[in-house]
């Protein structure tokens, strides 16, 4: 599956196990969310960047003593309908202060893609390669907007704001 990252179409670092497989000793690994919670202390201590796939329909306050020692959190779109995914990221990022990888799978479309560049996501698995050309695009393509929100970008108000103030102390 393409993995669209920064803007950019890159390959995936992570190597997700499956609940019954052993871990690898080192190298990063994205594990279910039943796995990680079942010992997190042990398993945020390996050699190797950790990762968990975190389903919408659970509360990421589970999450958060460990958020500091998780390289990716990947927030589970079942279905195009369902936006919880969209809550649980601005939660992560705004809330929680989460500054690691968010990333959004499962039903990645191209439609909602800006939608959740705002709330905070900043990785993605598509499962088309004419999908990851697309978001890649898209990520250049908007530099201003007008609602505050999880991406960490200042609103085209603040921007006047701050641009009439420096005119104003430049005088």
């Amino acid at each position: 599956m393409p993995l669209v990252k920064g803007g950019k179409i890159t390959a995936d670092a992570f190597v997700a196990v499956a609940d019954d497989a052993e871990l690898p000793g080192d190298g990063a690994i994205l594990i279910s969310a039943a796995r990680f919670l079942g010992d997190a202390e042990a398993l945020s201590r390996r050699a190797g960047k950790l990762g968990v796939v975190w389903p919408n329909n659970r509360d990421v306050d589970d999450l958060v003593p460990w958020l500091d020692r998780l390289a990716v959190v990947a927030l589970a779109f079942p279905s195009f309908r369902d936006g919880r995914a969209y809550s649980q990221a601005r939660m992560l990022r705004e809330r929680h202060g989460y500054r690691g990888e968010l990333r959004a799978t499962g039903q990645v479309l191209r439609d909602q893609f800006v939608f959740m560049l705002r709330a905070g996501f900043d990785a993605f698995e598509v499962t088309k390669e004419s999908d990851a050309e697309a978001f890649a695009a898209t990520v250049k393509r908007y530099s201003v907007f007008y609602q505050p929100t999880g991406d960490g970008r200042i609103t085209a108000l603040h921007r006047r704001m701050q641009l009439r103030h420096s005119e104003s102390a430049g005088q």
